[in-house]
């Protein structure tokens, strides 16, 4: 029986490690695979024709060589590679946090199609944000805190979506503790216990959630991207509301995670 040698996939750059003088171990995200990591040989030499196709968010169409401990990359294609969302330095950093997200949650070779296709989305949605930004100026380096505003949502999308596909999905309906349904009013969470909690289970809450936090948070969930309704939420967005929301969502992923992301603190140094 004649054995396989080498495979073909499409996948995402989520990182990459110098390795020797010239060559790179990379993490990639495959939708078929899930994570693998891959030698990329000669990639950091100029003359490499693979290196740029095989930059940080890239999405490359690959063929792969089995190797005795890591695969080794022979042919890649770039397909995409978000050339609006790197040349804002805010949606950049939203990019490699979403990256980084997937690296630290998804264990090695386990497949996760739906959450490749959301990263995947979710990539070209910031990069969407980012050129229609930029079609506005005619230099942009840095985007405001305005501007933001859609990407910082894109972001709270993207980490529940993420929690449910794995597997952490926070409880929106129903008090975590008592089972109880949660009303339009002003409610409590905790990471620990999975998600929102009432009144009455007060003496366990982490930090209080408004009725608007609650009320944005299963918009997010519940409404697919293009679905949701800007224009409306844009009546009750503030800058407490996003706070809120982000603390929320950060404290569940730091408990889940049990460590902080290195991308926090430097989206938090662009604010």
């Amino acid at each position: 029986m004649r054995h396989q040698r080498s495979y073909s996939t499409e996948a995402i750059v989520l990182k990459h490690m110098d390795l020797g003088e010239a060559d790179r171990i990379l993490t990639l995200f495959t939708p078929h695979k899930g994570k693998v990591h891959v030698i990329a040989k000669g990639t950091r030499r100029p003359i490499s024709k693979l290196a740029g196709h095989l930059d940080l968010l890239n999405r490359s169409q690959l063929q792969l060589a089995l190797g005795r401990n890591l695969d080794i990359v022979t042919q890649a294609e770039g397909r995409e590679n978000f050339l609006h969302l790197r040349a804002d330095l805010w949606h950049m950093t939203c990019g490699f946090y979403l990256a980084e997200l997937v690296d630290r949650f998804i264990e090695e070779h386990t497949q996760h199609a739906n959450l490749y296709h959301l990263l995947l989305e979710t990539l070209r949605y910031l990069d969407a944000d980012a050129q229609a930004l930029q079609g506005q100026r005619s230099q942009i380096i840095v985007s405001t805190e305005d501007e933001r505003r859609r990407s910082k949502l894109l972001l709270r999308y993207f980490e529940l979506h993420l929690l449910f596909y794995a597997g952490y999905e926070p409880a929106l309906q129903n008090c975590a503790y008592c089972a109880s349904e949660l009303r339009a009013e002003v409610n409590g969470f905790k990471s620990s216990l999975g998600g929102v909690l009432c009144p009455q289970c007060s003496r366990l809450w982490e930090r209080s959630l408004s009725v608007k936090g609650l009320k944005t948070l299963r918009l997010l969930r519940g409404t697919p991207w293009l679905d949701i309704p800007f224009q409306r939420l844009d009546t009750h967005l503030n800058i407490q509301l996003e706070n809120e929301l982000e603390a929320i969502l950060r404290g569940l992923l730091r408990f889940h995670l049990e460590r902080d992301l290195k991308s926090w603190s430097f989206l938090e140094m662009l604010r």
